[in-house]
């Protein structure tokens, strides 16, 4: 049994639900119905050609390119990593590329031979679309550590400095901000997996179902899957964090404010 296919007429049913926001934007003047509509053109154009794409990868099912595809969405992540938090790339986007591949990738791999025991670990069925909700999970708390992190150091300048007189080395001075900065970003995180199963079900067991699973063997995918994306959003945050103090500040200490675009 397979889930069942939407028409091109439920699609546009479908579609028609975005006039409701549209609605309320235009009544109380948010301004997002243009927002809205270009959004959703671009989900729908970029999914459709990502759909077409992941039809012929698993088809061919080669590790080289899965793996590519892999690395792609990494550097892509890292890009808008650095983007959300107003950051200039030419430092960072090499360092935060390559922690975000070797962890996600350690983490895929993993995954795939210790938990499904997948005789090919690089299998695209797999590899590509538990890649893509590791990644994806965790892009938002690495957001959310970094653009804290910044926040907090520019607030609190003149404390920091304070510390750096006193004779506190770097990471003493930083640790404070830091322990707040990776704890603000996991609290999501955290909340999601707490609240799994009760207040909602998420995309994993919901598609398993969907695909015609037994909701007890979705219950399991949806478990490995959330503690595989907890471990590699803590990692990511903390090594984003971590790539962030060590290229974001001078031999002396000082934050580089000539990090931020102007």
């Amino acid at each position: 049994m397979s889930a069942i296919d939407i028409s091109v007429m439920g699609l546009l049913f479908c579609f028609m639900l975005l006039l409701i926001p549209i609605f309320i934007s235009y009544y109380l003047r948010l301004q997002l119905a243009g927002p809205t509509l270009e959004s959703a053109f671009r989900m729908t154009v970029q999914l459709a050609l990502v759909g077409f794409f992941l039809t012929f990868v698993f088809e061919l099912n080669s590790a080289i390119l899965n793996l590519t595809w892999v690395i792609v969405m990494v550097i892509a992540a890292s890009h808008s990593v650095l983007k959300n938090a107003e950051l200039k790339l030419q430092s960072l986007i090499t360092p935060l590329a390559v922690s975000f591949l070797i962890t996600n990738l350690g983490i895929l791999l993993y995954f795939n031979s210790l938990i499904l025991d997948l005789e090919n670990v690089f299998d695209a069925r797999y590899f590509i679309p538990i890649g893509g909700m590791v990644l994806g999970n965790s892009l938002r708390a690495n957001i959310v550590g970094i653009n804290d992190f910044c926040d907090q150091i520019q607030r609190n300048e003149n404390r920091y400095l304070s510390k750096l007189s006193l004779g506190a080395e770097k990471h003493e001075a930083l640790l404070p901000y830091i322990r707040k900065s990776i704890r603000n970003a996991l609290k999501p995180t955290l909340a999601n997996m707490a609240t799994i199963g009760i207040v909602f079900l998420p995309g994993m067991m919901t598609g398993q179902i969907l695909g015609g699973s037994s909701p007890l063997v979705a219950v399991e995918y949806q478990i490995a899957i959330m503690i595989a994306i907890y471990v590699t959003t803590v990692m990511n945050v903390v090594l984003g964090i971590l790539i962030l103090m060590l290229r974001g500040f001078d031999e002396y200490g000082m934050f580089k404010k000539d990090m931020f675009k102007v």
